[in-house]
Order: structure tokens, then sequence, then C-alpha cells
């Protein structure tokens, strides 16, 4: 909600106060104050000033409330999830909490939540049904949802409604405020609500607890501007706005400096990245041409829009070095009418040829995709289109999905008329092709020497270290522990569907970066 929605609500709050029916009933205030997402207005927030806070800091009298105290959060969804994962466990301990690997002994328990598809919700609610009886049994427990639902009306007032346990919801704009959250939880034993509608800050200085010593994520932009139908995106993560390029910088010199061997710069639509700058002329391709010359061995980025993938972009991807020849381009679908209802806003063609573009600059490119079946009005010749698309161009990999509506898209008014008996007979066959194509790649890797990053063990065989080739292709094979960390070459002696076995030949020990 907004700031004047806030104020609004704290005083109904403040005026049921002596009433203890009216104070429990969070709900009948809360609806009369929270907007449903509009699109009309959502696409008009261009204007909107976005604040830039370059020296994020905790306030002292909030240092040292966690001393005594554990805190456990359980992720679900993307890599920009696990991204504020880190932020919020960087921010939890700085408070001076512990972390815990189990809910038993955590005083704090946040669920940090995904809103693209209705089963990751569903997730959810089943958890915190499992979490109530612990609430009873400790009742100074606090629980919080976190995360891309709680920017969902329909979500927050089921959580009302139904979750009375939760002590905590605040949206995905509101994690740097977590430290006073989490006093305000303390001190006032009611729930805390804050999950604004307003678009969002770009916070600097967050404290970090990154996930393992040797990849890490950058975020250099925030939120999404293209309103597909089917997508709750751009309404629980706010507009497009980007970091300053000399802040994304500094942190992956920092990351080199640290040792770290790759890392992928993240964005819900990352090669949007820069437009909404007014002062300079700076781009994706820019910030990339630029961290190519950072002695980091890879760097990779997630999620692109076809839409915004320019041509200066591939010609700094083509210059090889630490830009690794693996892009992931989400295509949707392949029947131009589909991607029409979607407001995917390119046709089939213009897709095939932006692929050729970047075919001809990196030859040895390989390309992993997104697809959605039985989207609404999708006919049987419109799926053939996707997958004769998928064998066009050669995708050696995708994550494929049954359309599903969600609740504040424009896509949920739409009729679902295609069966999900359809829908499901068309992602067997979808999944089908995936599956031959990515072993047809995956033999051909057969014989050669390839260069894999050496992230630990694999998880069947503590005797089997597992890595990722630059083309992110798993790779299992049989060496020292001191390996994990490093990058190596390996020879594969077998290939699978999914992976590659193989026999390390050496340890690399530098990687020249142009």
């Amino acid at each position: 909600m907004n700031e004047k929605q806030r104020l609004e609500t704290q005083k109904v709050a403040t005026a049921n106060s002596t009433d203890k029916k009216s104070e429990k009933d969070y709900s009948k205030y809360f609806e009369t104050v929270y907007t449903p997402p509009s699109l009309r207005d959502a696409k008009r927030r261009g204007k909107e000033e976005i604040r830039y806070e370059n020296d994020f800091a905790i306030p002292e009298k909030f240092r040292g409330m966690g001393e005594g105290r554990k805190f456990y959060i359980r992720t679900f969804g993307c890599q920009m999830n696990e991204h504020d994962t880190e932020v919020m466990a960087g921010i939890f301990m700085s408070l001076g909490y512990e972390p815990t690997n189990t809910v038993d002994d955590a005083n704090v328990i946040l669920l940090n939540t995904c809103a693209i598809r209705e089963n990751a919700e569903n997730k959810v609610f089943g958890e915190l049904g499992h979490l109530k009886s612990l609430k009873t049994e400790r009742p100074d427990l606090l629980l919080g949802v976190c995360g891309c639902m709680s920017q969902e009306e329909s979500v927050v007032n089921k959580i009302l409604k139904t979750y009375t346990q939760v002590d905590i919801i605040f949206g995905t704009h509101n994690i740097h405020r977590l430290p006073n959250i989490l006093h305000e939880a303390y001190m006032s034993k009611e729930m805390v609500l804050e999950v604004w509608s307003k678009e969002g800050d770009v916070i600097e200085n967050l404290p970090k607890v990154r996930n393992g010593k040797i990849k890490a994520w950058v975020n250099i932009m925030y939120g999404c501007d293209k309103f597909c139908t089917y997508c709750i995106v751009p309404f629980t993560r706010g507009k497009e706005r980007s970091r300053r390029p000399e802040d994304i910088i500094q942190e992956v010199r920092q990351l080199a400096a640290q040792g770290y061997k790759e890392i992928t710069l993240l964005g819900q639509n990352v090669n949007a990245y820069g437009k909404d700058f007014t002062d300079i002329n700076y781009r994706l391709g820019d910030l990339m041409n630029e961290i190519s010359k950072i002695d980091i061995p890879r760097v990779r980025f997630t999620t692109s829009h076809p839409r915004d993938f320019d041509d200066h972009l591939i010609e700094v991807l083509a210059q090889g070095g630490n830009m690794v020849e693996h892009i992931h381009l989400p295509v949707q679908s392949g029947s131009t009418d589909v991607l029409k209802i979607m407001a995917r806003k390119y046709t089939r063609e213009q897709y095939l040829e932006l692929v050729r573009k970047m075919k001809a600059a990196i030859p040895n490119l390989t390309l992993t995709t997104d697809i959605i079946v039985g989207y609404p009005n999708e006919t049987e010749e419109q799926f053939q289109e996707t997958l004769s698309l998928y064998e066009e161009v050669g995708f050696e990999a995708a994550y494929t999905f049954i359309y599903s509506p969600r609740e504040g898209t424009p896509a949920a008014k739409m009729k679902d008329n295609v069966p999900l008996e359809v829908k499901k007979e068309r992602l067997q066959r979808l999944n089908a092709l995936v599956n031959a194509k990515s072993a047809e790649s995956m033999t051909s890797y057969k014989d050669q020497v390839v260069e894999v990053l050496v992230e630990g063990e694999s998880k069947k065989h503590s005797h089997v270290l597992a890595g990722y080739t630059r083309k992110n292709k798993l790779v299992n094979f049989v060496g020292p522990k001191s390996a994990i960390g490093k990058l190596v070459k390996v020879k594969i002696t077998d290939a699978k569907t999914w992976s590659l076995n193989g026999e390390m030949i050496e340890v690399i020990e530098a990687v020249e970066v142009n």
C-alpha cells in the first residue's frame, strides 16, 4: 500500500483499539484501504521518482536486537528470491541474530515467497499450516511471510483471515525495513503488515550473507515494465529501476577480490538495464563491457526479454573472455498469434531473426528458453508452431509450464478454454522433444575436454565431484576434494540426457580474461 493508504490503515487501527473484536479483525479494515493491482495505473508509473539511498545502515537503537535469538528463512522461487534471502540474512546477522537450519530452535521464521505460479503459493500455505502447531507451542516465535506473494491482495487477505498465526507480512520493496518491522512486531505483539504499492527504491550497501564462496548473484536492476498478460511480476516487483553502474562494478570487483569464480547479473528483465537512466546513455552492453575487464572467470546474466536484446549487447558478448557462451532467452510460444495474446510484443519471425544474429556473432552459442503450453485460445496448430520453433532454434534445454491463471493479471480475465487434459498432453509432447534435444546436445560432448567449475560433491555419490561448464552443462567426475572451488579440465567419457560424466585431466591455475 502507498503512504497515504498506510496512514489510513493506522487511523482505523487506532479507532478500533478499544474494541477487542475489531482489533483482531484485521481483514475488515484492510480490505477497505488495499487497492488491487491496476494495469492502467501501473502502465502510467514511469514518471514516479525513484529514491536512491547510497549508504544503508542499521539504526543504532536496533543493534543487539537479535542477541540470543536465531532466524530461519525458507526460500521459494527464482534467483531473485534467493538473493533477497541473502540480503535478509545479512540484516538479521547485523542485528545480532544467529542463523539456524531448522525451525525447531528458530526465534524468527520467514517464508520468502514466489508468486509466479499457483503451485508455489499452495506450497507456502501448506507450510504455514505445518507451522501453526509450532507457533502454539512457542507463542514468542515470530512467523513471517515476505516476498512476491505478500504483494498480492488475494494472498494477503487469505493470510489475514485464515492464517492468524502469522505475525509479519512484508513485501519485496520493504526488505531494507526489516529491522523496523521486527522491532514493531516485538513491541506490539500484533500482526505487522507492510506491503506498500510504492514502486520501490534502490538501496545500496545492504549487508549480505552469500550462499557459498564460488558463485554469486549480483542484482543490477529491479522490476519489470513489460506487462505480459500472464505475469504478476510487474505488480509484485514494481517498475524497472536500475542500480548505478559504479555501484555494480564495485560489487563485482569485491567479489573478484574475494575469489569468486562466477557471477550472475540478476534482473526481472535484465537486458532492460539502464533504460530508466535520464542522465547517462548506458545499457547492459556497456555494463558487460566494463565487467569483461574484471578478473573474474565467468559472467552470466538472467533473465532476458527478446525485445530488449540489442545489437550492442550481442557485439559485447561476442568478444568472449569471461562472457559465457550460454544465453537463456524465454520465447514462451512459437506462435505469433499466441505471442500477441501474451503481449510479448514480438513475432515468431522477429525472435528467429534475433537468434540468427546471435548465432552469427557467437557461433558456439548455447540457447535455453521458457515455454508455456495451453495458453487461452491456443490451438493444436499454434502448439505445433512452438514445437517447430524449438527445433529450428536448436534449444538445448527449456523450462516448460502448463498455463494457469494468476489473479490480478489480464490473462486471468480470459476464458481458460484449453482443457487440462489437452494441456497435459501437449506438455508431454513438448517435454519429449526437450529431452531428445538435450540428449542430442550432450552426445556431442563425448571425448571433448571441457572447463568445469567444481561446486562440490555429487548429490548421489560423495566420492564424485560435480560442476558446470561455461555452457551450464552438469559434469560429474572423480577427483580430489581440493578441486572444489577451482576450474578444472575434464575429458567427457559418457553423456546422459541432462548430465555428463568424465575424467579430470588437470586444474586450471589461471584463467585469462580479455
